[in-house]
């Protein structure tokens, strides 16, 4: 079955470094106006989720990815990728002090696989 969102071997390995120094964390793309469409690293619970403003797109790294409703209708027909970069994370992302910053990448979803994606659940 493909996955709403994946991570790379990179992001992943960043999410574990994450992980030991701040315990369960949890991600949020809102495509607010401090970070744009960054997806934002928290420590888990950090960040009110409601099932009137967001969706769970999946998990990555054994961590659960949010999503605003908002941008969800226009992320909705592509696989959102987590990367990461060399440079400054989001402003309030846990990853900022360690140099990296996790970027969102996409690719549509074939005609296939969105006809597979199971429905996203609310926060």
């Amino acid at each position: 079955m493909v996955e709403r969102v994946v991570a790379t071997a990179g992001a992943l390995a960043l999410i574990e470094t994450l992980k030991a120094k701040h315990g369960a964390l949890m991600f949020h793309q809102s495509g607010g106006c401090c970070d744009g469409s960054a997806a934002n690293c928290y420590p888990l619970g950090e960040m009110t989720v409601t099932a009137a403003r967001d969706v769970l797109l999946g998990e990555i790294g054994g961590c659960p990815f949010y999503m605003s409703k908002s941008q969800f209708e226009y992320w909705q027909h592509t696989q959102l990728v987590i990367d990461v970069v060399e440079g400054r994370g989001g402003t309030f992302s846990l990853e900022g002090p360690e140099g990296l910053a996790f970027l969102t990448r996409s690719r549509l979803f074939t005609d296939e696989e969105a006809q597979s994606l199971p429905p996203v659940r609310t926060a």
